[in-house]
């Protein structure tokens, strides 16, 4: 028997009863404090709060950034490069143009220009990585990628 005191079947007298009693309350406690981490549905994320949803009619209408789009021809293996409606040709003239575009937008009193990059999905990485040193050789540090899907 468990509590039983008879010295003959237990030789040393312990009463365990209170501390099952300390254990159990222990473990409802620590159940009921305890507080479940969702996992699922829910992602931290740091958006800036200048941009988003917004009623379109309402802004103005200025250059919201410089946007440099890159498509792949594949009948000639190579790589198109588009800044705004300008088609350019080489990175001498691209860098002339965002150099243009980065005064302008000083002009207008915001210094922080923002160039967003719109690769195709077969553009190849260098790319997109020589794009990138031409607006950091112009002091250009805002540089967003768009999702280019395209065909």
């Amino acid at each position: 028997m468990a509590g039983s005191q008879n010295q003959e079947e237990n030789p040393v007298a312990i009463n365990v009863v209170p501390m099952v009693d300390v254990i159990f309350c222990l473990c409802v406690f620590f159940m009921c404090s305890f507080k479940f981490k969702q996992i699922e549905g829910k992602f931290d994320s740091w958006l800036p709060r200048d941009k988003g949803l917004g009623d379109p009619n309402s802004l103005p209408n200025t250059l919201e950034e410089l946007r440099v789009a890159l498509f792949w021809d594949e009948k000639t293996s190579t790589v198109n490069r588009v800044l705004g409606s300008r088609r350019v040709k080489d990175d001498e003239e691209l860098q002339k143009y965002i150099r243009e575009g980065k005064a302008d937008w000083e002009r207008a009193g915001k210094p922080d220009t923002p160039v967003t990059i719109d690769g195709h999905k077969h553009v190849p990485w260098h790319e997109i990585v020589t794009v990138m040193n031409l607006c950091k050789r112009e002091n250009i540090d805002t540089i967003e990628f768009a999702f280019g899907g395209g065909q």
